[in-house]
């Protein structure tokens, strides 16, 4: 979800405004993909490499944050929407990891659209963690070198019981993953807008899934054998 920064910047105002006015599109975004069905969404909102922003800026997003975990716990849980966190969770304060919590325990029973917020996450970290998890197991003889398998490895990495991703959405003319399902994103479509993400509403939203409706993805396949009533 890129260009906050800019929207606002291209408007002569702070740069919180754009936060705020991307938290708003966040919400719309996450009420029609459960509205139209979808399994899974997941939003980058905060990556490891963001800590590295001003202290001011870092400390207002953690509360817009908590704002919107407070605010929109009910929505969330009233839409059958599952509800999670995936990063490195131990570096958010207090008060939002409470909020987190909260609902991920209220919500945890829900069957409808799984919503994860990528929070304090990046890629890289989070297969190097997945690695050293599972050299632990070898270690301590639960796990067998030679039975590791993709399935095993993804099981380890923080988006497991997710799918992998179908669609990547990627705003604000960037053409670059940024350390984001590096791992997961192996099949995954990409659909990139030059469109700033407090700009990107719901009507954005279905022109890109209706783009990627019209992709044949082969996984490897020819095309005769995806047609071939026999192929797997």
């Amino acid at each position: 979800m890129d260009g906050n920064g800019r929207w606002a910047k291209k408007r002569g105002l702070p740069r919180a405004m754009g936060h705020r006015e991307g938290a708003k599109r966040a919400d719309e975004i996450i009420r029609c993909a459960s509205e139209i069905g979808l399994d899974s969404l997941v939003l980058y909102a905060f990556s490891t490499e963001n800590w590295r922003r001003p202290q001011e800026e870092i400390g207002f997003l953690m509360g817009l944050l908590k704002d919107y975990l407070i605010k929109k716990a009910r929505d969330i849980i009233s839409n059958n929407i599952r509800f999670m966190a995936i990063g490195e969770r131990h570096l958010l304060p207090a008060d939002v990891m409470a909020g987190i919590v909260d609902l991920e325990t209220s919500s945890v029973s829900n069957t409808g659209m799984n919503l994860a917020l990528a929070l304090s996450y990046g890629s890289r970290q989070e297969i190097v963690e997945a690695a050293r998890r599972i050299a632990s197991r070898c270690i301590s003889g639960g796990l067998k070198p030679e039975d590791i398998t993709e399935k095993i490895f993804s099981d380890h990495l923080y988006t497991s019981g997710l799918p992998d991703p179908d669609l990547i959405i990627r705003t604000s003319g960037e053409s670059r993953l940024s350390n984001f399902l590096l791992f997961q994103a192996a099949y995954s479509e990409l659909y990139i807008t030059e469109t700033l993400w407090p700009d990107f509403g719901p009507e954005q939203f279905l022109e890109a899934i209706s783009i990627y409706s019209t992709k044949k993805r082969r996984f490897g396949m020819t095309s005769e054998q995806l047609n071939h009533p026999c192929a797997p």
